[in-house]
């Protein structure tokens, strides 16, 4: 491979990652037919048809044509086990493969932004915000917009299982709500989902696919970034590989990296941004000092708890029988309505995992269906999981490159269940998630325990068995986080400390965790970051 580098031209901004940030950013910037737009995608194109059909993820996670596949480093809040960690790998990142839930999390989480020493990040400023990018099928209301790009509907099937389980929950002390984003998302609904009319609706389709023609942006896919081009600390622009060769595109304003938790890390250590001592010892010349880089992981913890359960449709069965396959199929053809419409998880739950909890601290996933791990085909036998996971965990992890190469596959170690109180609230999740299939409502389904299983009793077991049964669920944040102490990368306009005209505007800027699925904040961080670079601009 050749190491020359070719310039390939000159631009007001260079992004980083066309996934849910780098979309929206795109669009934004790029609506002044002035102003010249690069973003770079390392993935692939989304035309594949399984990127499109809700039902698709079973296809795309765990597939090197759509996910980068990382796996993480042996955690010991799991037993030492090494777990799958999916990436979006195609225009649309992570949000052309996710779970297509909609959800922003609760207010307390933008005030405690604002709290920590990030002014105009709390629940108040950033409602507008969501308000703004969204095509909400209730329409314009105090919680939600009508007139923005992405379709939020709700969904277009349901199973008496789920129904079941919702009641059985009630049963328990969790109450029924309509909505789960106004700001308190404590009790039990159905999810909102980015879909239209029965199609997946990512970010790509979103905020790329109607500006496509916008002759002043240019999108590469397939552009892997190698590194920051930094002079007298102020970003120059990107180097970048494009069909086996090396580019450097020049950025007049800004360069902004959008490539996501992991991905984000990997491009600044590369640069030579970030923890000195591992810049020394892989050999990478250091460009300024940031400790803070790739510490601050932060993830939701998934407990995968499966039924067997007896007299009742679920997609376990469905699968089993080449008729119901068919109809799945022509229904979907013909009416974009049915299994193959599903989000993974249909029914969702917020509730305190004690009462000890001043809020609502663990989140339910309820799925009509079982499989040891995504990737793996369905169960033979009837049954549901209740994945339940603590939704502001107190473990922290870490993210690391390994090498300069852009081969080499990070070190991303979790620390899962590091925590007292994360051990403590994963024994409470399991114990409730028995207190709830065991209420009237279900009883006549018969549920039986498959995992853990009934042989887990003590306290011992159970700790033991959350970390048998522990998995990511997909929303790793935190590594590049916002804020003025000692770790901080970036401060509360998403400016890389240290480093002029450099921006961080995904996932990686959270603080702490949002209580809930992170997709949506990851816009509302991306159209955040759009009113502060265009007000920057105007003044």
């Amino acid at each position: 491979m050749a190491e020359t580098t070719t310039l390939y031209g000159d631009f007001d901004y260079i992004i980083a990652g066309a996934g849910s940030a780098g979309c929206l950013l795109a669009n934004r910037l790029s609506a002044d037919p002035s102003c010249k737009v690069l973003l770079l995608e390392a993935g692939g194109d989304d035309k594949w048809r399984w990127l499109h059909i809700p039902v698709g993820y079973l296809y795309c996670i765990g597939n090197p044509r759509t996910d980068w596949c990382f796996t993480t480093h042996p955690d010991a809040g799991l037993n030492g086990r090494s777990i799958a960690y999916p990436r979006g790998r195609v225009l649309g990142g992570s949000s052309a493969i996710n779970g297509m839930i909609y959800m922003r999390g609760q207010k307390e989480d933008y005030d405690g932004w604002r709290d920590a020493g990030n002014p105009g990040w709390g629940w108040s400023d950033v409602l507008p915000l969501f308000k703004k990018f969204e095509h909400h099928y209730a329409g314009d209301t105090p919680f939600h917009g009508a007139r923005g790009e992405l379709r939020v509907e709700q969904q277009r099937l349901r199973w008496d299982i789920l129904d079941a389980f919702r009641q059985a929950a009630e049963q328990a002390g969790i109450p029924h709500i309509d909505d789960f984003n106004c700001g308190d998302n404590e009790g039990s609904s159905y999810f909102q989902v980015t879909q239209k009319k029965g199609v997946r609706f990512s970010a790509a389709t979103a905020f790329l696919r109607p500006i496509k023609d916008r002759s002043n942006l240019t999108v590469i896919t397939d552009a892997m970034i190698d590194r920051i081009n930094v002079k007298e600390r102020i970003a120059r622009g990107l180097r970048f590989r494009h069909n086996n060769h090396f580019f450097h595109a020049n950025a007049r304003r800004e360069v902004i990296l959008s490539a996501g938790a992991i991905g984000s890390v990997q491009i600044l250590q590369r640069s030579g941004v970030g923890s000195g001592d591992l810049m020394k010892s892989l050999g990478i010349p250091l460009v300024h000092h940031l400790p803070g880089v790739g510490r601050n992981l932060q993830d939701h913890l998934q407990l995968r708890m499966i039924y067997k359960v007896n007299k009742v449709r679920t997609l376990n069965s469905m699968m089993q029988s080449p008729l119901a396959k068919a109809f799945m199929g022509l229904q979907y053809a013909f009416l974009k309505k049915g299994p193959l419409t599903m989000a993974p998880s249909q029914l969702g739950i917020f509730a305190r995992s004690s009462p000890r909890q001043p809020r609502a601290n663990v989140q339910y996933h309820v799925q009509p269906l079982s499989l040891e791990k995504f990737g793996d085909g369905l169960h033979s036998f009837p049954a549901f999981t209740a994945s339940v996971c603590n939704i502001r965990p107190g473990s922290r992890g870490t993210v690391n490159i390994v090498s300069p190469s852009l081969e080499d596959r990070p070190d991303i170690l979790c620390n899962y269940l590091s925590t007292d109180e994360d051990v403590q609230v994963a024994l409470e999740s399991i114990q409730l998630t028995r207190q709830i299939a065991a209420q009237a409502a279900l009883e006549k389904y018969t549920p039986q325990e498959f995992r853990p299983g009934p042989l887990a009793k003590t306290d011992d077991d159970l700790i033991r068995a959350a970390s048998d049964i522990g998995t990511t669920i997909f929303h790793p944040v935190g590594t590049c986080k916002m804020g003025a102490d000692n770790m901080a990368v970036v401060d509360a306009n998403l400016c890389v400390h240290g480093v002029g005209r450099l921006r961080v505007v995904d996932a990686s800027i959270m603080p702490t965790i949002t209580s809930g699925n992170t997709n949506a904040p990851v816009m509302l961080i991306a159209e955040k970051a759009a009113q502060l670079i265009l007000d920057a601009d105007k003044g």
